[in-house]
C-alpha cells in the first residue's frame, strides 16, 4: 500500500492555497498603505494666482485692480504621499480676496493655497510660499472726453488742395483706472497710406491713445467709446485766377493807349470744382478813364466767392492805370447852358465861365479852340427844387474828335419857381 507525501498532499489543497493569497494580500496591503501614509514635500511651481471679488469690488465702491506683480507662485506642501503624490500645479491656486478693500493705492496681501476640491486638506501643510505675498494698485475707475487728431498719410492728384481733416466723432471717451486715464492727452489718427486722391476721401478707422508729449499709451486696463471713428480729408480743386479791372474809355483813353499794372496779379483760389470751373478773371472794379488825368493807383479790396477759399492769402490789389500817348490843355469855357429844368420854373447861371481840363494827342488839342467847347448841365433831378445848386456839366467839344475833358466839371444855378 502506498504512502501519500504529506507535502504534495498540502501542495494540491485548495485551503492552502486561499490562506497562502490573503496572506500575500495582506502583505501587500501592509505595504501598499505603510507607504501611502508617509509623508512627503512636493514643490508646486508655477502655481496661477487668482484674485476673487473683484466684480464685487467694481459694483461696491467703482474700484478695479490693476499692476499685479505676479501671475504664479511656487509653493512647497508637506504632507502624506497619498493625497500630495496625486495633485499637479495645475490643480493649485493662490487666491487673494479683494472683496472687502475699502481704500485705493498700492497693497500687499497674502494669499491661500485653494486645493481640488474633496482634497482631505487635515495634514497638509504648506512649508513655504515664494513670494508669500501678493502687490498690486486699487484704483479708482475714472471717465474722461479727449478729443480725436489725425493726419493724412496718402497724396493728392495734381491742382488739387486738401483742408484741415475731420474727424466724427470729434471726441472720445476713454474709462479705465485713474492712475492709467490721466496720462491720456488725445487719440491720434493716421489714415489714407497709398491713397492719391482727387476728391473727398473718407474712411473709417482705429486709432492710438497718445500722452501729452505725443508718446502712445497703451490700452491695457483701459476702455473706449466709440473704438472706432470716421476720418474725413475734405479736397478742393485749386485753381490761379487772374485779377483784372474794366475801364470806361473817354477823353481820348482807349485800351490802346492805357496800361493797367495790377499787383498781384493773379490769385490761387480753392473750392468745388463746380465753381472753379466757370471762374477765370476776378474784376476789381470798373475804371472810369475820364476820372483822372494821366495815371491813378487805388487799392481794391478781392472780392471772393464765400465758398471758395483764398489760398493766397492777399486780400487786397494795388492796380495802377496810365494813359499814354495822350496830352492835357485847360481851357477857360464861357459856353454855358442847362437842359430839363422844370417846366414854370427860373434858372440863373451864377457861373460866368469854368476851367476845363481836355485830354487828347497834340494835333487834336492844338485844333480846340475855347468857344468850340460847351458846358451843359442836365437839371432833371432838379425839377422840385428851388435855391442855388452847383450841378455837374458835360463837356462838348464841337468839330475836333479823340478828345474830352477829364475830372467832373460844375457851375453855379439858381433855381425859382414861377
Amino acid at each position: 500500500m502506498n504512502k501519500t507525501n504529506p507535502l504534495r498532499k498540502l501542495y494540491n489543497s485548495k485551503i492552502f492555497w486561499i490562506v497562502i493569497s490573503l496572506l500575500a494580500s495582506f502583505a501587500i496591503w501592509i505595504y501598499v498603505t505603510s507607504g501611502e501614509s508617509t509623508e512627503i514635500r512636493q514643490v508646486f511651481r508655477n502655481v496661477r494666482v487668482e484674485l476673487t471679488g473683484e466684480d464685487t469690488l467694481r459694483r461696491s465702491r467703482d474700484y478695479v485692480i490693476t499692476d499685479v506683480n505676479a501671475n504664479t507662485v511656487t509653493v512647497e506642501v508637506l504632507g502624506p504621499r497619498r493625497i500630495i503624490g496625486v495633485l499637479d500645479s495645475s490643480d493649485l491656486v493662490a487666491q487673494v480676496d479683494v472683496s472687502r478693500l475699502t481704500q485705493t493705492g498700492d497693497m500687499l496681501m497674502k494669499y491661500d493655497i485653494i486645493y481640488p476640491s474633496g482634497t482631505d486638506t487635515r495634514n497638509i501643510t504648506e512649508v513655504s510660499m515664494r513670494p508669500d505675498t501678493i502687490r498690486f494698485t486699487v484704483s479708482k475707475i475714472t471717465s474722461v472726453s479727449i478729443p480725436v487728431r489725425g493726419g493724412y498719410e496718402g497724396e493728392l492728384t495734381e491742382g488739387y488742395m486738401a483742408e484741415t481733416p475731420v474727424f466724427e466723432p470729434a471726441t472720445i471717451t476713454v474709462t479705465g483706472p485713474e492712475n492709467y486715464v490721466k496720462d491720456v492727452s488725445y487719440a491720434w489718427v493716421t489714415f489714407g497710406k497709398g491713397v492719391t486722391a482727387a476728391s473727398t476721401y473718407s474712411i473709417e478707422t482705429s486709432f492710438t491713445l497718445m500722452d501729452e508729449d505725443g508718446q502712445p499709451v497703451s490700452s491695457e486696463n483701459l476702455s473706449y467709446t466709440p473704438e472706432v471713428v470716421t476720418a474725413t480729408l475734405p479736397i478742393l480743386e485749386s485753381k490761379e485766377i487772374t485779377l483784372g479791372v474794366d475801364v470806361i474809355e473817354g477823353a481820348g483813353a482807349t485800351a490802346a493807349n492805357t496800361v493797367i499794372d495790377i499787383q498781384p496779379s493773379s490769385i490761387v483760389l480753392a473750392g468745388d470744382s463746380a465753381i472753379l470751373g466757370g471762374l477765370n478773371r476776378i474784376i476789381l472794379a470798373t475804371v472810369d478813364l475820364t476820372d483822372f488825368a494821366v495815371s491813378q493807383t487805388e487799392v481794391y479790396t478781392i472780392p471772393i466767392n464765400n465758398n471758395l477759399t483764398n489760398v493766397t492769402g492777399i486780400k487786397e490789389a494795388t492796380v495802377t492805370i496810365e494813359v499814354v500817348g495822350l496830352e492835357t490843355k485847360t481851357f477857360d469855357v464861357k459856353n454855358i447852358s442847362y437842359i430839363n429844368a422844370a417846366e414854370g420854373s427860373t434858372v440863373d447861371i451864377l457861373s460866368e465861365s469854368i476851367e476845363v481840363t481836355l485830354r487828347g494827342t497834340a494835333e487834336a488839342l492844338e485844333q480846340v479852340k475855347s468857344e468850340s467847347i460847351r458846358a451843359v448841365a442836365d437839371l432833371a433831378d432838379f425839377k422840385d427844387s428851388t435855391g442855388a445848386y452847383m450841378p455837374s456839366v458835360k463837356i462838348y467839344v464841337d468839330g475836333v474828335t479823340d478828345v474830352g475833358a477829364i475830372g467832373e466839371n460844375t457851375i453855379s444855378v439858381e433855381i425859382r419857381k414861377a
